[in-house]
């Protein structure tokens, strides 16, 4: 049997504020809830693929407030150049804005990078092989 990732499950300082985050910035939604152990668990996923990733946020983490040499990341395609550079001023606005727009040769693509509530950095990128605008 070959695994197939599913999840990525994280401890969160503030388990409303990275739902919101998520909801908003990258339209994920919340399909599960539940209490355990008196905290919260919550599932989300993008529409339709609920059954083939979530997002597992739980109460009760240190933060992760990565250097900005750290470039671990969640990414998430967008369906074009407009929609990162529209991501880039949201960015700004909100004072979350982390790094970019930068342009890269495929598969790089083009980029930016925010930070989530919790410091984690969050790419949105149009160009990868994979998801929108991917190069065939």
């Amino acid at each position: 049997m070959t695994p197939n990732l599913t999840h990525i499950a994280l401890h969160v300082r503030d388990l409303d504020a990275m739902i919101a985050f998520y909801q908003d910035y990258c339209g994920l939604a919340v399909v599960h809830e539940r209490v355990d152990d008196g905290f919260r668990v919550c599932w989300l996923a993008e529409a339709g693929r609920e059954k083939e990733f979530i997002i597992v946020l739980m109460p009760g983490g240190p933060g992760r407030d990565q250097e900005m040499n750290d470039f671990s990341h969640f990414g998430f395609a967008l369906e074009s150049r407009a929609a990162v550079d529209a991501m880039v001023a949201r960015g700004k606005e909100a004072g979350n804005l982390a790094w970019g727009p930068f342009d890269e040769p495929y598969p790089v693509g083009y980029y930016c990078g925010l930070r989530d509530p919790d410091g984690n950095f969050v790419e949105f990128s149009f160009g990868q092989p994979l998801g929108p605008g991917a190069e065939g």
